[in-house]
Order: C-alpha cells, then sequence, then structure tokens
C-alpha cells in the first residue's frame, strides 16, 4: 500500500481551513498568532507562516495593525471550496479531464438541442479569438479556448452543469493552459486543436448532437493522450 506523503505546511493548511470552517476562528477576530499555532500543531513556524500566507493570497484571512491575522468576513464555505481547488495535486488534474469527458460529451449534445443564436455568437466569438492565436507562434490561445467550452456549457442552460464549470474555473484554466502550451511553437498541432473546436461547433450549430458528441470526446481524448505523454515524459503539470 502506497503511503502518501504530504508536507506539514500543507497539513497545518488543512487544519487551519477545518477550524475557520467549524467557527472556530471567528471572523473579525484575532487568530492565534504564529507561535501559538506553532505550539498547537506541534510545528515549527515556518510551516504555520507558509499555510497562513496562502490563506491570504486565497482572501481568506488578512493582516490588520500589530501583525495579527483575521479571518475575513467573506462567504467562507465559497473561499475554501475555491482554495480545495487550487490545491489540487497534480494526478488529479487527470481526474478532472476524466469528469470532463463524461460532463462535456454530454454537454455538447445537450447544447447542439438548446442552443440559441446569443449561444452561437458568443462560441463563434471565442473560436474567433482562437484562430487569431494561429498566427503567433508564441501565443498560447487557452483564454479563448475556456471561453469556448465556457459559452457551450452556457448553451445547456443546465445551472448545475453551469455552477460546476463556476467552481472549478481556476483549475480547468490552468489544465487548458498546460494543454495548449505543449502546441507553442507547433503551428500543425495548434491547428489540429482549432479544428477540433470548429467541428464542434459546426455540429451545435447544424443541431446534431450525435456528432457534436462524438466530436467533443475526440477533442478531449487527444487532450487526454497529450497530458499522458508529457506524465511519461517524467515532466509535472504547473498548478
Amino acid at each position: 500500500m502506497k503511503i502518501e506523503r504530504k508536507k506539514i505546511s500543507a497539513q497545518v493548511l488543512d487544519q487551519l481551513k477545518d477550524m475557520i470552517k467549524d467557527g472556530k476562528f471567528p471572523q473579525n477576530e484575532p487568530m492565534p498568532s504564529e507561535n501559538e499555532l506553532a505550539k498547537l500543531f506541534g510545528v515549527s513556524r515556518a510551516p504555520v507562516r507558509e499555510a497562513l500566507s496562502v490563506l491570504s493570497a486565497s482572501g481568506i484571512i488578512e493582516s490588520r495593525q500589530g501583525g495579527r491575522s483575521f479571518v475575513k468576513e467573506v462567504n467562507m464555505a465559497e473561499m475554501l471550496g475555491s482554495l480545495a481547488i487550487e490545491l489540487i495535486p497534480v494526478e488529479q488534474v487527470f481526474e478532472l479531464l476524466e469528469m470532463r469527458i463524461i460532463m462535456e460529451t454530454q454537454a455538447a449534445a445537450i447544447a447542439a438541442l438548446r442552443r440559441d443564436e446569443a449561444d452561437l455568437e458568443k462560441m463563434k466569438q471565442a473560436l474567433d479569438q482562437f484562430e487569431i492565436t494561429l498566427t503567433n507562434p508564441e501565443a498560447v490561445g487557452d483564454q479563448a479556448d475556456v471561453n469556448f467550452h465556457k459559452h457551450l456549457i452556457g448553451a445547456t442552460k443546465n445551472r448545475f452543469m453551469i455552477q460546476v464549470m463556476e467552481n472549478i474555473d481556476d483549475l480547468y484554466r490552468k489544465a487548458i493552459a498546460f494543454s495548449l502550451q505543449k502546441n507553442v511553437g507547433l503551428p500543425e498541432k495548434r491547428e489540429q486543436v482549432f479544428q477540433e473546436h470548429i467541428s464542434i461547433f459546426s455540429a451545435i450549430k447544424e443541431r446534431d448532437e450525435t456528432t457534436a458528441a462524438d466530436a467533443m470526446k475526440i477533442h478531449l481524448e487527444n487532450v487526454r493522450k497529450k497530458l499522458k505523454a508529457n506524465e511519461e515524459e517524467g515532466k509535472k503539470v504547473p498548478m
């Protein structure tokens, strides 16, 4: 059985998230000092400081006069959910892709049946933005790619699918950026990705649900192959 080794700072971060979520550190009240937290968790100040910096960068806590940290007055459930996405291990990028294949293949079929002219226009604009990047060998095109998929999900009119997309937005964006980064300087690969999107869009425009689903599955399976090849080369997905 493989034993997972987790950084001390990550363990401290998990504990702090749970304690904030459970209300043990009330909003707008000073949290324990670094020394007090280090003593509480039985660790040095360094991992505590690192965990606090992650919480601060994520907008969950803030430093005020005197150097003490305070839990910000925000919707903690939403903020902690966002933070959890940011800290997902690299291996789970593949799990995200697995979920995308399941969800977006069906979403493409549903979008083909429910899309309206406004949806088509939004997807077309994203494709136009993507096409512009084909002439720039240094461009990645991730923003246009993300926009296309988000507008496609929007065309399903399914509020749960749309919310799922919003919840995983940050990791989704990073995964797409990483995948497209592998095509920088390879015009034929970039063109292939663009044509895969065109095939999806054309099927949705024609209300051909079967072809739309098939085109989406081909596109995402190609993404999986690219990421798998990168993994076998011993490289890591940047998070």
